[in-house]
């Protein structure tokens, strides 16, 4: 995964909430507890169940989980020191967070154009960077739920300490473009919420047909049709900030996208897999949706809501 070198990079679609103050480290504070409908989970198998449940997806109100604690605001965020390094693609090409800005850019390039296509506006959602744990408009989280999306502010949020335990804790091979295809997933939420697709799923949240699964299988699809699309949107400069993916790069995103399959994390962390309390997708069917939107690079393909998945 390339970037061009003279690109201009956009750090005010960041938030950068690292270190800021009343945010704990990566070992720090653990969710006091979890609750929804006849639902009540604390202390380390909260932490087991989120992990299932919610690596990165959308915010736990979505799934009719609450995080206890949290309201909406949080530290202001201070991006002086992101703008003064992340400046170029030639940053983006050398340090992990302005890759990320990189990327947060160019999705945020190519879904106003596509959008239009089909008669909807794309507004802009910001990428928050944290440290342990945030508030959000849907509550408090912290690092163990991995990347999600909040519909309530229309805001991303990640831990970028996240993309070590892709590798480490889910074993994914890691690269560039697995982490850019854990971004793309998190902005394709974002689609679903301004397109009216995330009220599709009201209760119907666990199970391998359920509307939570084709949910996520959408996003993961959205993000297959950026990837196509990537090389040739044009970024904050009038040029593409995205030069180059090449079929190992795409190889990373497929792996990642398996990593984090239900059934592969059912598998790793209880020792069984029970498709009836899925969220997000097997391995097989988030692989197949990321390449259906990555050869066809039109959202339309990514139907997830009709037959079966």
């Amino acid at each position: 995964m390339q970037f061009n070198d003279d690109e201009n990079l956009d750090t005010s679609q960041i938030e950068d909430g690292r270190g800021a103050r009343g945010q704990g480290g990566r070992g720090g504070s653990v969710l006091g507890g979890l609750g929804g409908p006849g639902l009540k989970i604390g202390g380390g198998a909260g932490i087991l169940v989120l992990v299932v449940a919610l690596i990165f997806g959308i915010s736990p109100d979505h799934l009719g989980l609450t995080f206890g604690g949290g309201s909406s605001g949080g530290a202001p965020a201070d991006n002086r020191a992101l703008a003064d390094s992340c400046k170029s693609g030639r940053d983006a090409n050398a340090r992990d967070d302005c890759r990320i800005v990189a990327v947060v850019n160019s999705a945020q390039a190519y879904w106003p154009t596509a959008l239009a296509a089909r008669n909807s506006r794309y507004t802009n959602a910001p990428t928050r960077f944290f440290t342990g744990s945030v508030t959000t408009a849907c509550g408090g989280a912290t690092s163990a739920v991995g990347p999600f999306y909040c519909p309530a502010d229309k805001k991303v949020y990640i831990d970028l300490g996240f993309f070590s335990d892709l590798r480490t804790k889910f074993g994914a091979q890691g690269g560039p473009f697995a982490e850019a295809y854990v971004i793309a997933h998190e902005y394709g939420h974002h689609i679903q919420n301004l397109t009216g697709q995330m009220a599709r799923v009201g209760n119907d949240r666990q199970g391998p047909q359920s509307g939570a699964v084709r949910l996520e299988l959408q996003a993961d699809c959205y993000a297959g049709v950026w990837a196509r699309n990537a090389t040739r949107t044009p970024a904050n400069g009038g040029q593409p900030l995205i030069t180059q993916l090449t079929d190992r790069d795409v190889a990373d995103g497929l792996d990642a996208a398996a990593a984090v399959g239900d059934d592969r994390i059912q598998q790793e962390f209880q020792g069984r897999v029970n498709p009836e309390s899925w969220t997000h997708g097997s391995a097989a069917q988030r692989q197949q949706w990321f390449t259906t939107g990555y050869r066809s690079g039109d959202m339309a393909a990514c139907d997830t809501f009709s037959g079966r998945i």
